[in-house]
């Protein structure tokens, strides 16, 4: 089975921020680290099948509606030595930790999708669950209370990447591993830093937007990148990884993906003036992520 074609943004944080003691069956579960990154998608699809087929209203979460025990002990976790060192401060210290929070990220967009989609999917959609949108809402407040911080440690999109992510990140730090095929659960494209280095960033980068255009779509991608970074411990790593958008991509495109040059190339044609170089430069991104745009609309 494939991946989900989602990318990711997360953050890792010291055991220390997920509570004082930490729960015994965290510290197990760090200890073991069964869940990698590559498996995170896989993890996430299986839960939400498997709650559709018994009839849940949430993925990890018992016939009572309280949560499942997966709720402490699904997590990745990250060796802060595996974070490049920052400008501004370092991560660590370690493990770190990425709560999956399956429960609580499907809840959360649940709610949104109906408080966003039109009133006859809405009601179908209520209708095929035996459910009111008021005692939708009610379980999913619930479920949202299984947060450990303010905010969810990890934010998803699927077949794209909002260009504004590649802000936070060196560009040279981009690890790639293509593994033996598309299909390979090792095939990986993703960057890592301190999350002071990502706040300091995305401050800069967020005052250039809002003096160069005002109030941008961009502008407001990365304000709201910006709060959610500011939920977390001061000692957190931030991932972004392509996840399972690697597998629509043939190696050689793989390797010479430039995306995150590009972005910050942009950045740099808006602190000189460069008008030309702006324009070229939003065009090759503007090919190289519309094609997967087209697969989705296909799927």
């Amino acid at each position: 089975m494939p991946r989900p074609f989602a990318a990711y943004l997360r953050v890792y944080e010291p055991l220390v921020a997920l509570g004082d003691p930490p729960d015994e069956r965290l510290l197990e579960a760090v200890e073991a680290a069964r869940l990698d990154r590559s498996a995170a998608g896989i993890r996430e699809q299986a839960l939400w099948l498997k709650s559709q087929h018994v009839g849940r209203l949430l993925p990890a979460e018992l016939e009572d509606g309280r949560a499942a025990p997966s709720l402490v002990t699904d997590v990745l976790v990250l060796d802060p030595e595996d974070v490049p060192e920052g400008e501004h401060g370092d991560a660590g210290p370690g493990p770190l930790i990425c709560p999956m929070e399956i429960r609580a990220r499907s809840a959360a967009a649940l709610v949104t999708f109906l408080g966003d989609a039109h009133p006859a999917l809405k009601n179908a959609v209520l209708d095929a669950g035996g459910a009111s949108f008021d005692m939708i809402r009610s379980r999913a407040k619930s479920a949202i209370g299984d947060l450990s911080a303010s905010a969810s440690h990890t934010l998803s999109t699927t077949w794209t990447v909002p260009l504004p992510w590649f802000v936070l990140f060196d560009p040279g730090m981009r690890r790639v591993k293509l593994g033996k095929g598309r299909e390979d659960p090792e095939r990986e494209v993703s960057w890592r830093v301190s999350i002071a280095d990502a706040r300091h960033r995305a401050r800069e980068v967020g005052d250039l937007l809002e003096a160069t255009f005002g109030d941008s779509a961009p502008g407001r991608v990365l304000l709201e990148t910006r709060r959610w970074l500011d939920s977390f411990h001061p000692g957190s790593a931030v991932e972004l990884d392509y996840g399972g958008l690697v597998q629509l991509f043939a190696d050689s495109i793989l390797q010479a993906d430039t995306t995150a040059e590009e972005v910050h190339d942009i950045l740099d044609a808006l602190r000189t003036g460069n008008v030309d170089e702006l324009a070229e430069l939003f065009a090759d991104l503007r090919d190289f992520w519309g094609d997967l745009a087209a697969r989705e609309r296909s799927n």
